[in-house]
């Protein structure tokens, strides 16, 4: 706040309007069933890239399992983008069709 003299010379307060940030968007990564990849697989992949328990990423390995996909976790955009890459090529060069999408909350 500052103060400043008006044209008739009475003083007035000047007040800056409130800065609001804006929360980033929220983006899931969703891993895809296939009927290849092994389940072990799947479990290594939810503790090695989402730090997962072996218990949270045997529970999460058999939705994906049963459901047909499951979410792996929800980040940034950036930082979901990068983990669902890093799993696809992971998986790509461990020769397993395990996929990973992105998808906005």
């Amino acid at each position: 706040m500052s103060n400043e003299l008006d044209d008739f010379g009475s003083t007035r307060t000047l007040v800056r309007p409130e800065e609001r940030t804006k929360t980033p968007s929220l983006y899931k990564v969703v891993i895809l069933n296939d009927d290849f990849t092994p389940q072990d697989y799947v479990v290594h992949i939810l503790q090695k890239f989402f730090r997962k328990t072996l218990e949270q990423a045997t529970e999460l390995m058999l939705q994906v399992h049963r459901k047909g996909l499951g979410v792996a976790g929800v980040f940034s955009l950036e930082i979901a983008e990068t983990k669902s890459a890093q799993v696809n090529e992971y998986s790509k060069s461990n020769k397993y069709p395990l996929k990973c999408i992105v998808e906005k909350v």
